[in-house]
Order: C-alpha cells, then sequence, then structure tokens
C-alpha cells in the first residue's frame, strides 16, 4: 500500500518577529531559516515518518535541487519529483512568541504538473493505494479524476482554500481533511452541526474530518460523528501541525487503522510538532509518538 502524494514543494523563508508586520510598517526580524516547506512535501515527510510508502509528485527549481534530496533521506520515492527552470514555490513565513504564524506564497512550479505528469505517476498504482493532494498545485481536478477511474482512494486537503475547490468532481473525493476556516468556507456555516448536515447532503458518499484546533477533532463517518480531544502541550509554532495531523491520520487510516486510533495518534503527532520551530523539521516520528500517547494514556 503506497500514498501518492501530488504536492507542492516549498522553500520557505521564516522569520521569528515580536508581531506580525503592519501596513506601513518595517520590522526587525529576531531570527530567520530557509527550509524545505510546502503542504505538500511536509505531509509526505509526515507520512514517511509515521511509516507510510509514499510516492510524491512535483515540481522545484533545479537549484533548489538540494531539497529534493531532503525528501529522499526522508525515505520518500521522488521518481516523479522534477527539476525545471520556473523559480521554486516558495512563502514568507512570520512567526510570532506565541507560536502563531502570517504566511505570503508564491506558487511558482508547483503550477507546472501538467494532466500527462498525472497519468504517469498513477501508472501501475495498485487499487489499495491512495492518492493525496492539497491546493498548492496544478491539474487539481485531473488528478481527482484519473484517481478515481483507477479505482483509487482519494484524500484531498483543500489548503489554501479557495473558490476554485467548489468548482471540483466532490465525488471523486473518498476523505476530505479540512480545518474550521475550510469547512465554513465550503458549508456556509460557522456551527458544526449545520456543518455535519451540510456535508451530508452535499458529499454523501465522501468522509469529512474538521481540525478543530484546541478543541481536537472530528470526522463524519457512515451518519456518525466521532471526536477526538486535543492533547494539552505549550504551542511554539503551529506551522505544519495540520499537514502532521494529515500524514500520520493517513498512514494509519490507509493500513485500516480503525478511525478513533488513526485520528488520536495524528492528534498526538501535531501535538508534538506544535511544541518544536519549524515546519518539516518539527514533525515528529513513530516512535517519539507512541512515547507520548504512553505517556498520555498510563
Amino acid at each position: 500500500m503506497a500514498v501518492i502524494n501530488f504536492g507542492s514543494i516549498n522553500v520557505d523563508h521564516v522569520y521569528q518577529v515580536d508581531h506580525f508586520v503592519q501596513p506601513g510598517e518595517t520590522l526587525a526580524s529576531t531570527n530567520y531559516q530557509c527550509l524545505l516547506g510546502g503542504k505538500g512535501a511536509n505531509q509526505s515527510i509526515a507520512l514517511a515518518k509515521a511509516g507510510a510508502d509514499v510516492r510524491h509528485v512535483g515540481r522545484i527549481n533545479e537549484s533548489d535541487a538540494n531539497f529534493k534530496q531532503v525528501m529522499i533521506k526522508h525515505n520518500i520515492n521522488c521518481k516523479y519529483v522534477a527539476c525545471t527552470e520556473s523559480p521554486s514555490g516558495h512563502a514568507i513565513i512570520q512567526v510570532t512568541p506565541t507560536g502563531e504564524n502570517a504566511i505570503v506564497l508564491f506558487g511558482g512550479a508547483n503550477h507546472e504538473i501538467s494532466p500527462k505528469d498525472v497519468m504517469a505517476a498513477l501508472d501501475g498504482a495498485k487499487s489499495s493505494d491512495w492518492v493525496l493532494t492539497q491546493n498548492e498545485t496544478s491539474s487539481i481536478d485531473e488528478v481527482l479524476k484519473q484517481a478515481k477511474e483507477a479505482g483509487l482512494k482519494v484524500a484531498f486537503n483543500p489548503a489554501p482554500m479557495t473558490d476554485s475547490v467548489k468548482q471540483l468532481p466532490v465525488d471523486c473525493i473518498d476523505l476530505l481533511i479540512v480545518n474550521e476556516v475550510e469547512a465554513e468556507e465550503i458549508s456556509g456555516h460557522k456551527d458544526i452541526d449545520a456543518m455535519e448536515k451540510y456535508f451530508h447532503a452535499n458529499w454523501p458518499n465522501c468522509e469529512i474530518i474538521i481540525t478543530l484546533g484546541k478543541a481536537g477533532v472530528c470526522m463524519l463517518k457512515n451518519e456518525r460523528r466521532i471526536e477526538v480531544d486535543a492533547f494539552v502541550v505549550d504551542a511554539v509554532d503551529t506551522t505544519a501541525a495540520g499537514d502532521t495531523f494529515i500524514g500520520f491520520f493517513l498512514s494509519a487510516y490507509s493500513e485500516h487503522t480503525d478511525a478513533k486510533t488513526a485520528l488520536t495518534r495524528a492528534c498526538a503527532a501535531s501535538a508534538l510538532a506544535v511544541t518544536q520551530v519549524g515546519a518539516a523539521q518539527s514533525i515528529p516520528d513513530e516512535e517519539q509518538v507512541n512515547r507520548f500517547l504512553a505517556k498520555h494514556h498510563s
């Protein structure tokens, strides 16, 4: 069983700041790092660290090929990560002392994935494989359609949320993973009960996971709502919390772990991630998550 992730690869420019920069303000940062990021790359690293067989499909500028090597070192199959002459996708990230972040994104090479690339990457996929994609790359509609035609399970994380998400073929999606803001934008409702009714009516064949930050997570599955509380930790940086959650959840769930156990593991992994600075390097491994769960369930 493999997870084939059509995902962004970004170069993250991370600035530690006392507060988010205001209009007209020039603000000195207290620290700077240049790191591998992008929701796609982060989710692939989280999947790999959780023990999954991951194949990443993406694009990056030739001069940033060292970041592809970082992914390979994480045991990610990068056969379909191509180097291109276009600028790599990148992000300017401000992080405050309380761990909140604000992000400016440039898509760059991430938008060069073509329908032909999708076809090539799915060639030879097994029916037990999952396809994962976010909303930071091109040809998402093709990914969803071709994966469904190949009989694969499809997980979709519509982040960052845009109007184009509503035009996608929702009947091709088996698992939708959203945060509160994304769930509200899709459903038009703020209240969880109203969201649940909306998703049952409009996404009837899809399981839905809504991450609720400090309030935990809920999953809508077969007319049931499964809820798991968040673990209480001292957060220093929330940058890759959602990506870590997705990687650890899908790694467990794709191997037929029951939903509640998979959700709990994913919550534990994202709790550990927010106690570390940065995106990819804040993602824990299986052993750390096992230790954390043993400590909190003893």
